[in-house]
């Protein structure tokens, strides 16, 4: 990081660059560098930070004259929205197939191994679920259009805890998958 580089963090970067370009739609990329550097971050950090917004369909470029010119991508929430189907369909039917080949190839793991599949398979349902979950509000907020698929999730959850109970080192596997699940669950405040 550069001494001139105010610590930022990723999302604050890229809502400056986002607001520059929206502010600044004739500039070219030489320009709206000279805006953002050093006021706000390095000429490295704002490259890395708009490649991230190019890499999310945040912005687009567009090339004219050997100058490029950034704009906002028209939509984004549409966008966003099937990046987010798109990307939590695949893993969902990644994850289902990895399940599958459970039963054979779990029991020829060692316990560290069976711990961090264990462990990486249900933190990676999770997250699945949450996908489907955020799809089914932006869509319909009154209705579960993915309940099959959340189902599906609760059953493969399932079939997961079912082969470590059968396994000869349940009593070692289950304690360390169930305190890290512990920590990515929703807490009880004191108050």
């Amino acid at each position: 990081m550069s001494r001139l580089e105010p610590e930022l963090e990723l999302h604050e970067r890229e809502r400056i660059v986002l607001e520059t370009i929206r502010e600044n739609p004739t500039l070219h990329h030489n320009a709206l560098l000279h805006l953002i550097v050093p006021k706000f971050m390095a000429k490295t950090t704002f490259e890395k930070t708009r490649n991230s917004l190019i890499d999310k369909d945040m912005i687009y470029v567009e090339i004219k004259q050997n100058m490029k010119f950034y704009h906002p991508t028209e939509n984004f929430e549409h966008v966003s929205h099937q990046h987010i189907e798109r990307n939590t369909s695949n893993l969902f039917h990644d994850l289902k197939s990895q399940i599958r080949k459970l039963d054979t190839d779990f029991s020829h793991k060692d316990i560290d191994e069976k711990i961090s599949l264990s462990k990486n398979l249900l933190y990676s349902l999770l997250l699945t679920d949450n996908g489907f979950t955020i799809l089914d509000s932006a869509k319909n907020p009154k209705k579960t259009l993915y309940r099959d698929e959340h189902l599906t999730i609760q059953q493969l959850m399932f079939k997961i805890f079912e082969i470590i109970r059968n396994d000869k080192d349940s009593s070692l596997i289950f304690p360390p998958i169930m305190s890290s699940l512990g920590m990515r669950l929703p807490q009880l405040q004191n108050k």
